[in-house]
């Protein structure tokens, strides 16, 4: 909360990367990769605050996926507040697959590719 009795905008990114890791561990992204040394990171985050967030409350972060490339893809987030029932913040974030060997982008793998297919068509 901040001094307005709000949830403090930053909170938000931490809704984010919570549910960010929820979806990369449902499409087993870390064990699919993380022993090649490769790795998402994230290039751009955007927040768009909607409605002011109050305690007390229950969110729901829902997650869906857009713009797949060769080696990035965007998540786009959705807040959702049961007392309001309400959307109340969207936001993105550019996830990029990184070569933490060689310091630069690297394709997403073709097991990868698939399984966020998979889910986005779910």
């Amino acid at each position: 909360m901040d001094a307005l009795q709000h949830v403090n905008n930053v909170v938000y990114l931490r809704y984010f990367e919570i549910a960010r890791i929820d979806f990369l561990n449902k499409v087993n992204l870390f064990e699919t990769i993380s022993s090649k040394g490769i790795g998402p990171v994230i290039s751009e985050n955007t927040i768009r605050y909607k409605r002011p967030v109050t305690f007390p409350d229950t969110l729901t972060v829902g997650v869906t996926i857009s713009d797949i490339k060769t080696d990035r893809f965007m998540m786009n987030y959705n807040v959702f507040s049961h007392a309001q029932n309400a959307i109340t913040t969207t936001g993105t974030s550019q996830v990029v697959m990184f070569d933490f060997q060689t310091g630069k982008k690297s394709p997403i793998t073709e097991p990868l590719l698939s399984a966020i297919q998979q889910y986005t068509q779910n």
